[in-house]
């Protein structure tokens, strides 16, 4: 049945209305509970369509100073930080995860001796997930099997130790450390990481350049450091390129209590049954577990099990101190 278009917009619009005016009360009120409130001073991308997200004039990587003077340096970040500030989903989950697992990666990178900035490698490795690429790398740090079993990571039937967060970010810095040494810098070092040593080694040698600015490389490692240094401004500044958070909109560090084992598990639903723990989340908690058991025997095992009595989400903002918060401006 045909309806006059006049008529079709005298309904729709104030419906319209209604709903951006729910939305945003609805905003507001949860900022409000949390003590917070966005800040009107900072441009935000949201609103301000098609704004060009600002390009620094110093930068660092790792301690090195990046040549943002060369023209085309210059352009390859601000090609990234425009792609990832305006890929709102992808950054904004990307955020959200990294208040619960920035408090893991980065002590380990302290005590590997590597740069804090190599955290953002890992982002833009995976985006703060356990995704598996076409080449079958997996985990947080996209190693492949054989890459893996070389720095001693587990990858069997039942165990993937790609998928475990501690070990493999200590497996990432034995190699970043030693391709760091072979290489003579942190930038080549990750752009080893990217294409490996070998082929990056190649093209150093054909070109007669040492460092990574001005050599020519595969698109996707060309685009690599940058990727990584674009995710650097945006987190380290999200607010000045349009991503304001409350505390309780991150991904809290969920307390967990450890459990070792040494014999084999023969039913991981008894075990999850067993500690009062469901088994989806006995799995989420411990994404290294590939099966419904542990058949290795005489290796040591450390599960993670939720701590029940501060399981609530709300609480985790409350109660546990986290450095990695994102502030909205506080009601003054």
């Amino acid at each position: 049945m045909s309806f006059p278009k006049k008529h079709l917009l005298l309904i729709i619009a104030p419906l319209a209305i209604l709903l951006t005016a729910g939305l945003g009360f609805a905003i507001g009120k949860q900022c409000a509970q949390h003590n917070a409130t966005p800040n009107d001073n900072i441009p935000n991308l949201y609103t301000n369509k098609g704004a060009a997200p600002p390009l620094p004039n110093t930068l660092d990587f790792a301690g090195e100073k990046v040549p943002l003077n060369v023209y085309y340096v210059r352009e390859a970040l601000d090609k990234e930080l425009i792609i990832n500030c305006y890929q709102h989903s992808k950054t904004i989950q990307i955020i959200k995860r990294a208040a619960r697992y920035f408090p893991v990666i980065e002590p380990i990178l302290k005590e590997e001796g590597l740069p804090d900035d190599f955290k953002y490698l890992c982002v833009a490795e995976s985006g703060l997930e356990n995704v598996v690429s076409p080449a079958k790398a997996a985990g947080f740090w996209q190693f492949i099997p054989a890459t893996a079993k070389f720095y001693n990571l587990e990858v069997s039937e039942d165990v993937d130790e790609r998928y475990h967060l501690e070990k493999s970010t200590r497996a990432a810095c034995q190699y970043l450390k030693k391709a760091k040494a072979n290489l003579g810098s942190w930038s080549l070092a990750a752009a080893a990481y990217n294409m490996g040593e070998v082929n990056l080694r190649k093209n150093i040698e054909n070109q007669n350049i040492e460092n990574y600015w001005d050599l020519y490389l595969n698109q996707e490692t060309s685009r690599y450091v940058y990727r990584i240094l674009s995710y650097k401004l945006i987190m380290e500044n999200p607010g000045l390129y349009g991503y304001e958070f409350c505390p309780a909109h991150l991904y809290h560090p969920i307390p967990c209590q450890e459990i070792t084992v040494t014999s084999p598990i023969l039913s991981l639903y008894d075990f999850a049954k067993e500690h009062k723990v469901s088994y989806k989340e006995l799995k989420s908690l411990n994404p290294w577990l590939r099966n419904s058991k542990i058949s290795v025997s005489g290796k040591k095992y450390t599960l993670n099990i939720p701590q029940k009595s501060k399981n609530n989400y709300f609480d985790l903002y409350r109660h546990i101190p986290n450095p990695y918060v994102v502030e909205c401006d506080s009601v003054k």
